[in-house]
């Protein structure tokens, strides 16, 4: 398993959770159906994944070149930020301000923020259009909370919308993932 692949998996649990969690708030069909189509996005991922070839060792100035995800002192500063900042915001929202409703989109938006720091870190300037996405969404639920909007509201916009994001991502790469497609769909041609 590659350093890559283990951050589309963490990716790929964070968005099912975000979907297994927040579901719940909608009407019973819709979130039976989100779940199921959460949890096959993601054992379809893990399958694909799995099936698909380890890389090539490539020539190390191609090498260099590419993105790489490492899990090491940047990657844990991004991280230590990210839970400081969630469980400051969460306490203020609960104790000071007495708006849990509030806390999902709190919960999105310091998860969209924290890929920009991961973005400048792993040097893939794609995540930075996750980040812009999963903030959005949490900065909205912020809004629909503070206007008291009704929770399956906050629910789809701060929870299930980002829960999507982070399942979809998983699933695309910025330099195309033609052997992931290929591990989906064996024997389909590829452009």
């Amino acid at each position: 398993m590659t350093k890559e692949r283990t951050g589309r998996i963490i990716g790929a649990s964070f968005g099912l959770a975000f979907i297994q969690v927040n579901a719940g708030a909608l009407p019973v069909a819709a979130g039976i159906a989100l779940r199921v189509l959460a949890a096959a996005a993601f054992v379809g991922l893990l399958v694909a994944l799995r099936r698909t070839p380890a890389p090539a060792p490539r020539p190390d100035a191609v090498a260099a070149a590419a993105p790489a995800v490492h899990f090491g002192r940047g990657y844990r500063y991004v991280v230590a930020a990210e839970a400081a900042v969630g469980v400051a915001g969460i306490v203020v929202i609960n104790n000071l301000l007495h708006a849990p409703r509030a806390t999902v989109g709190w919960i999105a938006l310091v998860v969209g923020l924290h890929f920009f720091g991961l973005a400048v870190v792993w040097r893939m300037p794609a995540l930075h259009r996750l980040g812009a996405g999963l903030s959005a969404c949490g900065a909205a639920g912020l809004v629909l909370a503070a206007a008291g909007a009704p929770q399956a509201a906050l629910a789809a916009v701060a929870g299930v919308l980002p829960g999507a994001l982070l399942l979809g991502s998983a699933w695309w790469r910025p330099r195309g993932d033609a052997e992931l497609r290929r591990a989906v769909a064996p024997g389909v041609a590829v452009s």
